[in-house]
């Protein structure tokens, strides 16, 4: 298992949204780059960022700041917001990001997902955030019609890098997340699954490794202090 830090861009600032609601913010840090690069300090190889004002228009908008945080070369970043075409998936790849997560596109155009998930192979993480059994798309501001598990299934047939579980409820909590719904998620699919939402202390991420999980993101926790970056890297060592 690795820990993967969180930084949430929105107008160029680290936030964290409680629960994926927009006016339910908290801004934590002003300079994403120097976030990062403590990140990068703290032991990180892997850095979770998600373009908040992206997901919400439908296209990538803070690519200035991930493209400065890329060029710190200090770790892999998998970035995740509004990434609705090729275009999209192409400019964050060239910028030198590792991989990228879809969402919203891969539950309403499943089609058009397989064929980047076969053009981009190794490259596209499938970003399943739900509210119990059901996938949300648009930021978070949508429920669909489909269920986690069958289309966790189906899509894990494709050569994907890893399917990231986010359980909206848990999502800036701090209360652990949902540790049923990632065990079901494992035991259904061959691709890594990544856990996130709601990861407030080190027996959280021992739990999820426990699991299965291939990786654990983290978020308010360490920009509450509850949670220190080098002792969650320690203690899955």
């Amino acid at each position: 298992m690795y820990i993967i830090p969180a930084i949430d861009l929105r107008d160029g600032k680290c936030v964290r949204l409680i629960q994926g609601q927009y006016h339910r913010q908290i801004t934590y840090q002003n300079d994403p780059v120097r976030q990062a690069r403590e990140f990068s300090s703290a032991g990180a190889q892997w850095l979770h960022i998600v373009d908040l004002d992206g997901a919400k228009v439908g296209r990538p908008v803070n690519t200035d700041t991930i493209s400065a945080i890329a060029a710190l070369e200090q770790f892999k970043i998998e970035v995740g917001g509004g990434l609705r075409d090729e275009a999209s998936i192409k400019q964050l790849l060239d910028i030198g990001v590792e991989r990228v997560i879809i969402g919203t596109k891969a539950v309403s155009d499943f089609g058009w997902f397989s064929r980047m998930a076969e053009k981009f192979s190794g490259k596209i993480v499938l970003g399943l955030d739900a509210r119990g059994s059901t996938v949300a798309t648009h930021g978070w501001t949508q429920d669909g019609p489909q269920h986690l598990l069958e289309f966790a299934a189906e899509a894990a047939k494709l050569p994907l890098a890893a399917i990231i579980y986010t359980d909206i409820t848990k999502d800036g909590m701090m209360t652990g997340p949902n540790f049923e719904r990632t065990k079901a998620l494992v035991q259904a699919v061959d691709v890594p699954v990544i856990g996130s939402g709601g990861v407030g202390e080190l027996s959280d991420i021992k739990k999820l490794a426990e699991l299965g999980a291939e990786a654990v993101i983290i978020g308010r926790s360490l920009y509450e202090g509850t949670l220190k970056l080098s002792d969650a890297i320690n203690a899955i060592k």
